[in-house]
């Protein structure tokens, strides 16, 4: 029996206005607005579409989608920007509401806020709420372009409170991911795109070829719509060929296929309560109603159990139709996010949807096409998809919202039926796909491999990158499928590229692998790796350029030469102190090593943060810090000696070490928290268990130092030495194991890391005399035993 309004409890959210505005720079009367009078244009428009005189002074929430100027943290405002955008759309339109919300980054968020503040509004806590998006990318890169004084600003101080919930981008990419070329979203549903190519089995071309028949209906939608920022009618042939207008921009993405961001689009949404709406004297022909709504959201992309589907998408749109209580035939209006292909296929490919489905898959034409304004599409989609309904009372309406690399998914259901709000339960279906078995990772990859898939990103200097997913082969599994890994090509493997570019399908193709302090690389056979990477034996160069040795005997001694960066780290530092305890562990004539830092005022201050912004920052040895904080064994002895301050990585370096022996005025300290890092090269592993808890959780969470005094007190430094004196003191350290036996030092280094893996004591002790079975045969026992007898100092040979 049909529900009508008055059966309705007067908190029933409806959407009750809708608008949009947009303007190109080749538009007559074209006037380069930013972000805060375009959106105040779109709220306006929603305003007028409602039709209720003074709808402003009703709103009591006022959310913004956030724009692609503060959706990272590398994000930037040129022209600058409000420091309250809600706030400031909302003081253009006449609007002063009790709250302000800045939403979170991603595609979904127009559908995931929509149904949030129409929850809040069905529960009595908000009467009307508007919504709000706006990009105006291509009008900031227009007058970049212009000399400084004609560049207009854009900043504007409003104050008032503002909830703002940040990026909200955890699960979107991996560090692995961005040390092999992966920063932007290209390359990344690039690799996704083939993989899915692998999977339908078609070729190269066929499936060019069906990429462009997908997104040909979308130009003509988009043709047709005055908002859209490229309205052109193209076929599908034109799509997909390669053209100087029309270039590869991650294979097999060509630009006119992917997201455009070059527009200026605004759109918004009001939602009120029946109650509200009725007061506010809005024509009840302009209610619609969410029928139904779900999010979801998808595995890391590498942990995917197929990277050519995402199955939290299409279960989302299952769940939304459910609690809808209709199916998917009964649908009459669809919009399918479309920043690239997989992403609309991926809908089809779960649903069991035609791309030729005679309802189409759009309603706006598309993010290529109408344009891709920042997060704020689907907001552009569900204003399409309410005027649709409108026209069509009783039809229902379905956007899918899609953000992150397929990473996270809404879906909404829409219809000027009357429909009581109905909660989801999206976390029962987000417990099902979680309980889905991951696929095992692994950062440093080694050994033969099998193509997964792949994507090769051209750049204006014609120099390639060549990514490759892949798995390591294990003949113990069914599938012979081990690991995943990413690693790039040599820009200089024009085979392997061929292969990459010229094969019909390279996924399945057994490969090499073998990992780097720059990231895994890949080839097509051991030789060639080999010839590439030929293996070189643990050397010592005749120079460095920031670090100093000096042998002296069985000691090497170690200093860090970065006094002006108060010998902080950068990545070729760490390259050159990895390959020097490279030699020093394999120097048969070297028994001891001391590590310090070059003048008095600092061991090391950790990571060179200047260097961070670089992509090298990310190219850390593989034996971690220094070439010691994640190597697996350090076999022969090393000290630490502390002068100055030992900060982040330098207090993890020193922690790393045997010994430490502290200047009396050294300090040691994990100060990453404040600089919103983390002390993730063995501070939050080592500090715990190296001093008692309670004090290295403080020194963690709060970034507090303390002094040579405190650190020997909790057991941290051994030795400390007076003032300036802290070298010679480590030095005498050294002397005296030096005059003990370096096999049993060796020995026992090696039964303390043995034992340090066993967690019963007894265990440990049983298993720890185990040491005696080594060094009963060894020369040096026997010529310890003999120099005791006949009461001589023993002449140890290592051996």
């Amino acid at each position: 029996m049909p529900i009508s309004i008055a059966d309705l409890d007067p908190n029933t959210p409806v959407v009750v206005g809708v608008g949009q505005a947009s303007e190109r720079l080749t538009d007559p009367g074209y006037e380069a607005l930013g972000e805060a009078d375009l959106a105040a244009r779109a709220v306006t428009a929603a305003f007028d579409d409602a039709g209720a005189s003074d709808l402003a002074s009703s709103i009591d929430t006022i959310a913004a989608i956030r724009s692609f100027e503060i959706s990272s943290p590398l994000s930037s405002s040129p022209l600058g920007r409000p420091d309250n955008m809600p706030r400031a759309v909302g003081k253009r339109v006449g609007a002063d509401p009790r709250r302000a919300v800045q939403a979170v980054t991603g595609g979904q968020t127009p559908q995931t806020m929509l149904t949030e503040l129409a929850g809040v509004i069905a529960a009595g806590d908000s009467d009307a709420a508007v919504i709000f998006g706006v990009e105006v990318m291509s009008t900031v890169r227009h007058l970049q372009s212009k000399p400084d004084d004609e560049r207009p600003s854009f900043a504007e101080e409003v104050g008032g409170q503002l909830e703002d919930r940040g990026f909200g981008l955890k699960g979107i990419i991996t560090v692995a991911e961005m040390r092999h070329g992966l920063a932007s979203v290209i390359p990344q549903y690039a690799l996704l795109e083939n993989a899915r190519r692998h999977n339908t089995g078609l070729g190269r071309e066929a499936y060019a070829t069906a990429m462009g028949e997908l997104f040909a209906p979308f130009t003509k939608v988009a043709a047709a719509n005055p908002h859209s920022a490229a309205p052109t009618e193209r076929d599908a042939a034109e799509l997909v060929t390669p053209t100087d207008g029309n270039r590869v921009v991650a294979d097999p993405f060509t630009r006119y296929i992917v997201a455009r961001d070059q527009v200026n689009q605004s759109a918004a949404v009001v939602v009120m309560s029946i109650r509200a709406a009725q007061a506010a004297g809005i024509d009840p022909s302009k209610w619609v109603f969410l029928h139904g709504h779900a999010e979801t959201v998808e595995r890391t992309s590498l942990d995917r159990p197929d990277l050519g589907a995402a199955p939290a998408a299409p279960a989302a749109v299952k769940h939304a139709l459910e609690v809808a209580e209709i199916g998917l035939d009964d649908v009459s209006v669809i919009d399918i996010y479309s920043c690239f292909p997989i992403a609309v296929f991926n809908i089809l490919d779960g649903l069991g949807l035609s791309p030729d489905d005679p309802r189409g898959l759009t309603v706006t034409g598309g993010l290529p096409f109408f344009g891709g304004p920042g997060n704020n599409y689907s907001l552009h989609a569900i204003a399409e998809v309410v005027s649709r309904v409108r026209q069509s009372p009783g039809d229902f309406g379905l956007v899918i919202a899609n953000g992150g690399v397929l990473s996270k998914h809404a879906a909404g259901v829409y219809s000027t039926t009357p429909a009581p709000w109905r909660a989801d339960n999206s976390a029962k279906v987000q417990a099902q796909l979680d309980a889905v078995p991951t696929v095992p990772t692994v950062g440093d990859a080694d050994g033969p491999a099998i193509i997964e898939t792949y994507t090769v990103i051209p750049s204006k200097s014609a120099k390639r990158t060549g990514v490759v997913v892949g798995r390591l082969v294990d003949d113990a599994a069914p599938d012979r499928l081990g690991a995943r890994f990413v690693a790039n090509l040599d820009s200089d493997d024009d085979e392997f590229f061929d292969l990459l570019l010229t094969s019909d399908d390279p996924a399945g193709t057994e490969i090499v692998v073998r990992s780097f302090d720059k990231g895994n690389r890949v080839k097509l056979t051991e030789a060639a790796m080999d010839a590439k990477y030929p293996v070189v034996a643990p050397a010592f160069r005749d120079s460095y350029e920031h670090v100093e040795i000096r042998r002296d005997g069985h000691l090497l001694e170690v200093t860090i030469n970065r006094p002006d960066a108060r010998n902080a780290l950068n990545p070729a530092a760490n390259a050159e102190l990895d390959s020097i305890f490279d030699a020093y562990f394999a120097d048969d004539d070297l028994w001891v090593a001391i590590l310090t830092g070059k003048g008095d005022k600092a061991f090391s201050s950790g990571n060179d943060l200047a260097a961070t912004a670089s992509p090298a920052a990310l190219s850390v040895p593989k034996n971690g810090f220094a070439g010691l904080t994640a190597r697996a064994s350090l076999p022969k002895p090393v000290i630490a000696a502390v002068n100055g301050f030992a900060l982040g990585g330098g207090c993890e370096i020193a922690m790393a070490c045997h010994i430490i022996v502290a200047d009396e005025e050294a300090s040691f300290g994990l100060p990453e928290v404040k600089v919103g890092l983390a002390a993730a090269a063995g501070g939050l592993v080592r500090l715990p268990r190296l001093i008692p808890p309670a004090l290295a959780r403080d020194m963690i969470l709060t970034g507090r130092r303390i002094s040579a005094t405190e650190a020997a007190a909790a057991g941290l430094v051994s030795r400390i030495a007076p003032a300036g004196k802290v070298l010679e003191t480590a030095r005498e350290v050294a002397e005296e194991i030096l005059a003990a036996s370096p096999t049993s030092v060796r020995a026992s280094i090696a039964t303390m890391e043995q034992s340090d893996a066993i967690t019963d004591t007894v265990e440990a002790v049983r298993a720890s005399t185990n040491v005696l079975d080594s060094l009963i045969i060894s020369g040096d026992t026997l010529e310890g035993i003999m120099a005791f007898v006949t009461k001589r100092a023993p002449e140890w040979k290592g051996r």
